[in-house]
C-alpha cells in the first residue's frame, strides 16, 4: 500500500496542501521548484506503458529535443530498431512488451537524474524482463533508480532496498542483509 502514491508524490500529482512533510532531493524541497523543473529531473517507466497518438519518433521524443540518430541508438539499446520499418503507419499494432521497451527507450533519451520504475516488468515475459534489467543496469548505472517491484529479482542488484508491508517500512537495508526469497 502506498507505493504508487510515492511516485505520484514525487511528480507532485497529489494535492500538497492536504499533506504534511516534504520530499527533498539533493537538498532541495521539491515543493519549492516549478513542476517543469522537477519533472525534467524525473523519468518514469510505468507498469502500464503510456504511448501517445502519433509516430514512434514522437513517442520517443515528444519535444523534438534529440536527433534521429540518438532516437535510433535508444531503440537499438532496447532491441527495437526494426520497429522503424515494421510499423511505419503508427503504433496501434505494437504488443505490450514492445510498448514497455519504447518507454525504456524514451527514458534513455531523456537522461533524467532519477529513474522511477513502477512494476515495469509485471506484464512482460521473462526474456523481455531480463533485457529491461540489463538495459537499466547499462544505461542508468550512474543515476538514482527508485523501483517498485513484486518480482524480487528486479531489485536484487540495488544498492539499498526498502520493503513495505501494510503501508509501513518493514526493511530498509542492503540486499545482502534482506531475505529476498
Amino acid at each position: 500500500a502506498g507505493k504508487s502514491s510515492l511516485l505520484q508524490a514525487l511528480f507532485r500529482l497529489v494535492d500538497q496542501s492536504s499533506t504534511t512533510g516534504s520530499i527533498v532531493i539533493d537538498g532541495i524541497d521539491i515543493g519549492c521548484v516549478s513542476l517543469n523543473q522537477l519533472r525534467s529531473y524525473l523519468s518514469v517507466i510505468p507498469q502500464v506503458p503510456i504511448l501517445f497518438c502519433g509516430t514512434l519518433r514522437y513517442n520517443l521524443d515528444p519535444f523534438t529535443e534529440h536527433s534521429d540518430e540518438e532516437c535510433l541508438r535508444a531503440l537499438e539499446a532496447v532491441q527495437l530498431k526494426q520497429l522503424v520499418s515494421k510499423h511505419p503507419d503508427g503504433l496501434s499494432q505494437i504488443v505490450a512488451g514492445e510498448r514497455q521497451l519504447i518507454c525504456v527507450a524514451r527514458a534513455i533519451l531523456k537522461r533524467s537524474h532519477i529513474l522511477l520504475i513502477d512494476e515495469a516488468t509485471a506484464h512482460v515475459d521473462h526474456a523481455t524482463d531480463s533485457m529491461i534489467q540489463n538495459v537499466i543496469a547499462d544505461k542508468f548505472g550512474d543515476r538514482t533508480i527508485l523501483t517498485i517491484a513484486h518480482r524480487l529479482n528486479t531489485i536484487a542488484n540495488s544498492d539499498c532496498i526498502l520493503m513495505s508491508e501494510k503501508g509501513e517500512v518493514a526493511y530498509f537495508d542492503v540486499p545482502s542483509n534482506i531475505d529476498l526469497s
